[in-house]
């Protein structure tokens, strides 16, 4: 599957005692033998099975999923990373699928779609309905399909990583990688993949409430630099909404019953001329973000041509 320290293979760890040695052994066997787990202060025995399996082992400094693959890509120097999760979900001998496009120049990122093949019970109907949901705003706001944004099996170049600008902790890394590509211009591969359930005695490490509504947020508050027209233009949009129907309310009551409502006149006037405002501000701003893009694209093909020069 390629040469030795052409990948590198990225395993966020916590408390995955029961399946990270399976999946360093699968890895093995697919031909990936440089492996770095790094480990978010487990407390089983995570650390030791993973480096009695061969791998590089690191614990981060902070908590959080995201902090850990910011931490870790430090220590990659491979052209080419892998990332999966060490729960058993992902099948290793799969990964050529999501390495090829890099491989070929086809892609800076490929997003591996657990929803192509989903064994029955590798996710709840409560993760299903919100994951579809999540990809729905995704493609809704950002304008790109990328299948699964919540996929944790990825594959990426060095170089396309070291381009976005991610501050996600938790599991919000992955919509923000998502959203930096669509931000970095950065051409995004999907390919079908095997999402398998949780092996018995491996707990999951994700709260679909508390995380989801999380992650809901990450996609709303990206939308600012990526789609400024619908962050600002929906906020404007409810405002100028709520000043038109309270001030529809205070003219029909005038008119039929000849009561006044000064202070609800006022703050419906107010809210209709914010929220026309927002709106305004919203296209604004999206004609600058537009422009900003085009301006990364610019210097990022200065960057590859000098880049060939130096070559």
């Amino acid at each position: 599957m390629g040469e030795d320290g052409e990948v590198c293979v990225l395993i966020p760890t916590l408390d995955e005692a029961e399946t990270i040695g399976d999946v360093i052994a699968g890895l093995h066997e697919a031909g990936l033998e440089n492996v770095l787990v790094v480990d978010g202060h487990s407390t089983d025995d995570t650390v030791e099975i993973a480096a009695n399996a061969g791998a590089r082992v690191i614990t981060q400094s902070g908590s959080g999923k995201g902090q850990a693959v910011r931490e870790a890509i430090e220590q990659v120097e491979a052209e080419f990373v892998l990332m999966l999760d060490g729960d058993g979900t992902y099948v290793p001998s799969q990964a050529d699928r999501l390495l090829e496009p890099l491989r070929a120049g086809e892609a800076d990122h490929v997003v591996g779609n657990r929803f192509a093949d989903m064994e029955s019970g590798a996710m709840t109907r409560l993760n299903k309905v919100g994951n579809r949901l999540f990809n729905r705003v995704f493609r809704g706001v950002h304008g790109e399909d990328h299948g699964d944004i919540l996929s944790g099996y990825r594959a990426f170049t060095r170089d396309s990583f070291e381009r976005m600008h991610l501050s996600a902790t938790g599991f919000g890394i992955e919509t923000e990688m998502a959203v930096e590509c669509v931000k970095r211009g950065l051409e995004v591969s999907v390919v079908p993949i095997t999402y398998r359930a949780r092996p018995a005695g491996s707990d999951p490490n994700l709260n679909p409430i508390a995380d989801g509504g999380r992650i809901l947020l990450t996609l709303y508050s990206l939308a600012k630099t990526t789609n400024p027209l619908f962050y600002f233009g929906s906020v404007g949009g409810l405002i100028f909404g709520a000043g038109l129907l309270f001030g529809g309310y205070v003219g029909v009551e005038y008119f039929t019953q000849n009561v006044s409502h000064e202070i609800i006149a006022v703050l419906a006037t107010l809210a209709i001329l914010l929220g026309g405002q927002l709106i305004l501000f919203g296209f604004l701003a999206d004609m600058l973000a537009s422009l900003h893009r085009e301006r990364l694209r610019r210097l990022d093909e200065i960057a590859d041509r000098l880049e060939e020069l130096e070559e």
